[in-house]
């Protein structure tokens, strides 16, 4: 008999904690895969170098939407565990923003869902992404996914 996903989702102000949030739990998973999201040094010519990404988000909607997004992922790529934790606040370069965690029977699948929900949250999910630079701040307007309908 199938015992049912375990899926959390979860959001955290300022960064993950990378250990605590991609620790699955001991189900018997043959495949676990870890996509961890960082703030990455970058450099703007008018506002100098970035410091810090600042995330808002609405919560309630959110969540619902990553929990749906996960049970799609279940279905689709016959997942057992599912952990996503999103920050909201201010992420300093080089530390994380976002982990999703995937456990599955097979490698194979666990890749392919951790691909699914990471593309499928930054197009869906209502979390919004304020870059903070030196001299500055703008809004980052995210870039368009090819071939999401494939995976």
């Amino acid at each position: 008999m199938e015992k049912d996903p375990i899926i959390s989702v979860h959001f955290v102000d300022g960064e993950v904690d990378v250990p605590k949030h991609s620790q699955l739990p001991a189900i018997g998973c043959g495949g676990e895969c870890i996509f961890v999201g960082r703030t990455r040094p970058e450099h703007n010519k008018q506002h100098g170098d970035l410091t810090e990404l600042s995330y808002d988000c609405y919560k309630t909607m959110a969540q619902s939407q990553l929990e749906k997004l996960a049970e799609e992922a279940v279905a689709r790529f016959s997942v057992r565990a599912i952990q996503i934790c999103h920050s909201t606040g201010s992420v300093q370069v080089d530390k994380a923003s976002v982990v999703i965690a995937v456990g599955s029977d097979h490698r194979d699948d666990a890749f392919l869902a951790c691909r699914f929900l990471i593309d499928l949250l930054k197009l869906q999910v209502p979390i919004w992404k304020q870059e903070v630079w030196s001299d500055g701040t703008t809004w980052s307007n995210g870039k368009p996914l090819v071939n999401i309908e494939n995976q």
